[in-house]
């Protein structure tokens, strides 16, 4: 059978897809290759076709079991006869495969990379007839890449293993530095290099400060794809859960993954998942790599992913099967800080400062407000006109931005004169002007600077210095001080302007809620309420958590509640403990609201 004839018999299409033919050609004429293909682009049929076309069986090298899994399955229900050799199979099972493969009865063999530095396993493929390795996942070569896995990096020896044999490598994305590191690293000789368009047409793209902790905001993204199976991503193992825990409460039907879990848990959430029983897989970036479900309608961040590469490959799995699919990133600069203080702890290298860049990549992404389709395929030098509807930038380009260079004279003035030292929170508490002892005792009363911030709320402010940030009008350094830059200082002196869109500084009040998981929760008021609680401990001489639990004071910041009866509502107060000290919360929380 010739090419087309292949293609409609076991794949069932009728015609390749862009640059699809063009890599089974070079496969075909026993050439190395690297191709950097989107997510549903149709990358595994570039090395599957040209096998059925070739004497001897095709090594496709691949990161995660469940992709081998899920490959292996397809390819045999399409009548193609292939393999996997992994710690899945029996020791019987293995020995089974391995003589299927010596009488040539296996048409593509997939191993993890590992399984390639087994002494034994080489020399049982010197005994084969291999017509062409794949190196699937190829971005995993690369150090200065997003998912830099240690036994890619020994993918080296092939060439040395098999100097004959020629090299397929495909990823999904790669910027310079990595594609070079891929074909040095795997030793190919006179590759051709083939990049598809990084330009998803069926994704729209959108980007959010998140609000609080964005739980509001993704349920309401969550009830426009009712019924419908995706992915949200979050930082932490515990947020995944608690994330999940809440969605179930909500009525959705969502389950958490990460590494932390027991395998036959995360097999079963797997399993489910590509099954449709479950729709939604609330995850760490521990999930989905190379996951071959093409229904995934919708991709939600929680969290600013750590690379502009790692967004791009994530919100990649939506949308494979070609039909419109939605992504969503909530963000805050908040996730930028604990970033970089996690880089901060790594050793100086020259890794370092790129993790830093890579940081600030995906923070001017965020925040921008361009193309965010055309942000993405300059980053990966491959440019792109503009993509009209396919994000909330281009979808709304008349959003209203305000003036606010006075309001940000004005931040930037109290963080000066408050000498520089303090923490964004305090220097908003200066500028409009509370009554806090801290800053009394302090003396920051007496400033000019005090109280001429009344007009906007805490919340409003906090967003105003979010801009600053993102402009590197101020930085922050040990112990989160603020600090004015050289930028700062020209808008200070009135030598640059500042605008925000107007709906940054629009503050939507969640309603009150009864709070189960406390991930986040309202940390400085939190504080108060801790200060409030020793200050009464003290005076009734008793520990101060008989009074009340942290818990109870993290559901209190959360809540806020305003009458003896939400408060009652809150995990461990009854009606004792409010008679006792409830009325003295109450006073505390006006007090806080009114500031």
């Amino acid at each position: 059978m010739n090419k087309l004839e292949t293609l409609q018999y076991y794949f069932g299409h009728e015609n390749f897809r862009e640059q699809q033919e063009e890599v089974i050609d070079a496969i075909l004429n026993h050439q190395d290759l690297l191709m950097i293909l989107p997510t549903g682009g149709g990358k595994s049929l570039c090395y599957q076709l040209p096998s059925l076309m070739m004497s001897g069986v095709t090594v496709v090298i691949s990161p995660l079991l469940a992709l081998m899994h899920d490959q292996v399955v397809a390819l045999r229900s399409s009548g193609i006869p292939s393999a996997m050799l992994s710690s899945m199979q029996s020791l019987e099972e293995s020995r089974q495969i391995e003589q299927q493969l010596r009488q040539n009865q296996i048409k593509l063999l997939y191993v993890a990379p590992e399984r390639l530095m087994n002494e034994y396993f080489l020399n049982f493929l010197l005994d084969l007839n291999i017509n062409f390795f794949v190196v699937d996942e190829a971005h995993c070569v690369s150090e200065w890449g997003h998912e830099f896995r240690e036994h890619y990096r020994m993918l080296s020896q092939l060439k040395i293993s098999f100097p004959n044999t020629t090299i397929s490598a495909f990823t999904a994305t790669a910027t310079q530095a990595v594609q070079e590191d891929i074909l040095n690293n795997l030793n190919l000789k006179n590759p051709k290099v083939i990049k598809g368009s990084l330009f998803r047409k069926n994704l729209t793209i959108t980007a959010k400060h998140r609000q609080t902790d964005g739980r509001r905001q993704l349920v309401n993204f969550l009830k426009e794809h009712s019924n419908e199976a995706g992915i949200v991503y979050t930082f932490s193992r515990k947020q995944s859960e608690a994330v999940a825990t809440y969605l179930k409460k909500q009525g959705f039907k969502a389950e958490a993954y990460h590494a932390g879990l027991p395998t036959d848990i995360k097999n079963r959430v797997y399993a489910d998942f590509v099954a449709d029983e479950v729709e939604i897989v609330v995850a760490t970036i521990a999930f989905g790599m190379g996951i071959d479900k093409s229904n995934i309608r919708f991709v939600v961040h929680m969290n600013m992913p750590k690379t502009l590469e790692n967004y791009y490959q994530e919100i990649g799995r939506a949308g494979r099967d070609g039909l419109d699919a939605n992504t969503l990133l909530l963000f805050s600069n908040v996730d930028i800080v604990q970033q970089k203080s996690f880089i901060e702890a790594l050793p100086n290298s020259p890794y370092k400062q790129s993790a830093f860049e890579k940081i600030n990549t995906i923070s001017r992404f965020a925040n921008s407000e361009s193309c965010r389709h055309q942000q993405i395929a300059t980053y990966f030098q491959d440019y792109i006109e503009p993509c009209g509807n396919r994000c909330d930038n281009c979808l709304n380009p008349d959003q209203n931005s305000i003036d606010i260079t006075q309001e940000a004279q004005k931040l930037l003035s109290t963080i000066f004169r408050t000498k520089q030292s303090f923490g964004i929170h305090y220097v908003v508490d200066v500028l409009r002007g509370s009554s806090e002892q801290r800053i009394l005792t302090n003396g920051h009363d007496k400033l000019s600077v005090y109280g001429i911030g009344k007009e906007y709320s805490k919340a409003q402010w906090l967003s105003i210095a979010d801009k600053l940030l993102e402009l590197g009008a101020v930085g922050i350094g040990e112990y989160k001080v603020y600090h004015l830059t050289e930028h700062g200082v020209a808008i200070l002196k009135g030598q640059e302007s500042v605008t925000i869109r107007e709906e940054r500084l629009v503050v939507t009040k969640a309603k009150k809620r009864k709070v189960n998981h406390f991930d986040e929760y309202e940390v400085e008021i939190f504080d108060k309420f801790r200060a409030l609680r020793k200050e009464i401990a003290t005076e009734n001489k008793v520990p101060p958590y008989v009074v009340f639990s942290d818990k109870t004071l993290k559901e209190l910041s959360n809540i806020m509640p305003t009458t003896k009866a939400e408060m009652l509502e809150v995990h461990g107060i009854g009606e004792v403990k409010f008679q006792r000290y409830g009325q003295a919360f109450l006073e505390l929380i006006k007090a806080i609201q009114n500031v």
